[in-house]
């Protein structure tokens, strides 16, 4: 009987733990510690699709436990200014945090996540696009979200799924893509995996 395969997550992230364990995933976490400044000239698109497929391979490279039986998945998030273009990253401190969120109030932006999945057979890459439109916000409440310290672990200095989901209007496209990980499509490719079925 063939071994069934592991799935580990190249991510400290807790919100993609959870994202994974929501839908009954198991898995293992294991951070990847890879430079993640953009490369010049390089589009949003690939910057992302980069670094999914940077940190799946850095943890992929590096098991202890046999290749043949693990898949690894790693993945990343960023923003985009539809208005200019500007790739929202993590905040470098509280200031750059306040700033961005000046930027996002009263505009529409993009959130672009890629997945990369590693394993005995290759790589296999899937990139979501979705949109998101802030209402106009107060010095005073980006003030207070900031202070509380959540957006600077995140890229575009949000979190949807925390207190700034009071600033958002509307959304298009996928709401678990935009948290870090598009469930639909990581389920289906798990899923021919042997890693994913749908609980009773």
């Amino acid at each position: 009987m063939a071994q069934q395969k592991q799935l580990v997550l190249a991510s400290a992230s807790p919100r993609r733990a959870e994202l994974l364990r929501q839908i009954g995933i198991h898995f293992s976490s294991q951070a990847a510690d890879i430079d993640e400044t953009p490369h010049p000239q390089e589009s949003p698109e690939r910057y992302v699709d980069r670094m999914a497929l940077t940190k799946a391979h850095a943890i992929y490279e590096g098991l202890t436990t046999p290749q043949s039986e693990t898949v690894v998945l790693g993945s990343d998030t960023a923003g985009v200014l539809d208005s200019s273009g500007e790739l929202l990253l993590k905040p470098q401190d509280a200031a750059d945090a306040v700033a961005m969120l000046q930027r996002l109030s009263n505009t529409v932006h993009t959130i672009l996540t890629s997945v990369a999945f590693v394993d005995q057979e290759g790589e296999h890459l899937i990139q979501t696009t979705s949109r998101v439109w802030f209402r106009t916000l107060s010095a005073q409440e980006i003030d207070i979200y900031v202070a509380s310290g959540e957006p600077l672990d995140k890229a575009g200095a949000y979190g949807i799924q925390g207190a700034a989901a009071a600033f958002v209007n509307r959304i298009e496209g996928s709401y678990s893509a935009i948290v870090g990980l598009p469930l639909g499509e990581v389920s289906e490719y798990l899923a021919s995996k042997g890693l994913y079925a749908v609980r009773r």
